[in-house]
């Protein structure tokens, strides 16, 4: 039941409330190892740095940069639907607060999400008054959550993912499990396993959402478009996307002597460390702009959309070695590029497969692999896998419509 208290919610009460008063102390930590804002460790003791809009207000959660960007198509759709709406995104990380500086659309606000004590979590709710709460995915906070209930928020929980060890977690206080998840108006899980281990957790079952499938393609700057393609002056430009260490090496080895290879580490504190592994191997120097040398370290924030329309081809990385488990290859899917994924796509394998059946995906297990797929792609494969991704548009204004009637 919705109102009702388990001992594992007291407890974790309890434990929050004693917390509070080390909070700040924590995050000025946190701030001097790089992990915070320090301009803004207000806003994570749930001290609001600007005015709350008046009208009605959306307030949209997502942890880190996957689950934030997730959200930018959703926003689109709410503001088309109800343009007097307010939204406020919060997130919990500094990298993500910087993306969405760049790409939030004009009027939406952002905030670092606060920490889940009741102290603070009363006074972020206090402020900003939200009359609808979407979370997405995993990152649930029950005094933030249950906190907003109290005070009349619908509360919706889309793209819901769970994880084996949070599954595991969340087993072991089913009471609180039951508790969080029973407050929630709309639950939408990203695949069949997640619903079914919701719905024994307590959840309601109100269909599939997959954000991440379901998003638009990623923006590019025109003018900055033009100038690469007259640096690359007709070569051929081979991109890859979200690499993590140890892929950059099997990259090099397997490119063509006559490509520009581009890139972008998942990680841009990684660009330094990359540009000298190229200036190593004789393929570039710190500096270089792009179409100087045949590699060029792409590691500022916000640019895929640029690299992926100029590439003739794509290799996704997090995939050729075993521990991250891929990213989202839909993102070259929409723009109609041909792509390339190593073996170790855990994170995305239901939609790997649904790839792979539409023959829409090239798997390179290796450097040789790597190396025939940049020389010949499968031919049809960017146009099969435009297809599929727009076929994942669908749910998201289905998602829509269902959010739609909890806003006043």
């Amino acid at each position: 039941m919705v109102g009702e208290t388990t001992p594992a919610l007291v407890a974790y009460r309890a434990a929050t409330r004693a917390l509070h008063p080390l909070a700040a102390a924590l995050l000025g930590k946190r701030a001097r190892a790089g992990k915070e804002d320090p301009a803004r460790l207000a806003e994570r003791l749930g001290r609001a740095s600007v005015p709350r809009p008046t009208g009605p207000l959306a307030w949209l959660h997502g942890a880190s940069v996957g689950e934030t960007l997730s959200l930018l198509p959703l926003i689109s759709r709410l503001q088309a639907a109800r343009p007097g709406l307010r939204i406020l995104v919060t997130s919990g990380t500094t990298t993500s607060a910087e993306l969405l500086a760049r790409r939030l659309p004009s009027g939406v606000l952002h905030q670092y999400a606060p920490l889940d004590t009741p102290p603070m979590a009363a006074r972020f709710l206090e402020h900003w008054r939200p009359d609808l709460a979407v979370f997405v995915e995993s990152d649930l906070w029950p005094n933030l959550l249950l906190t907003a209930r109290q005070r009349g928020t619908r509360l919706a929980l889309l793209s819901a993912r769970l994880s084996d060890r949070s599954l595991r977690n969340w087993s072991r206080t089913p009471g609180l499990a039951r508790r969080l998840l029973g407050a929630f108006d709309l639950v939408q899980a990203q695949d069949e396993r997640t619903a079914t281990a919701l719905a024994r957790l307590g959840a309601r079952d109100d269909g599939r959402l997959n954000l991440k499938l379901a998003g638009d393609p990623l923006p590019v700057d025109g003018a900055a478009l033009d100038e690469a393609r007259q640096a690359a002056a007709g070569r051929p430009v081979l991109l890859a996307a979200s690499t993590h260490p140890g892929e950059d090496e099997l990259v090099l080895a397997s490119a063509p002597p006559e490509a520009l290879v581009v890139i972008v580490p998942r990680h841009p504190a990684r660009g330094p460390a990359l540009a000298g592994l190229a200036a190593t191997a004789g393929l570039r120097s710190r500096g270089d702009r792009f179409g100087d040398q045949p590699v060029h370290i792409a590691d500022t924030l916000g640019e895929l959309g640029l690299w992926f329309r100029l590439a003739d081809a794509a290799l996704i990385g997090g995939s050729l070695l075993p521990g991250v488990g891929g990213h989202n290859p839909l993102e070259p899917a929409r723009l109609g590029l041909p792509f390339a994924s190593g073996p170790h796509v855990d994170n995305w394998r239901s939609i790997y497969d649904e790839l792979q059946s539409a023959q829409a995906v090239a798997f390179t297990p290796d450097a040789a692999a790597l190396a025939a797929f940049w020389r010949s792609p499968p031919p049809g494969q960017a146009e099969r896998a435009r297809a599929f991704a727009q076929a994942q548009s669908g749910q998201l204004d289905a998602a829509v419509a269902r959010l739609l009637p909890l806003l006043p």
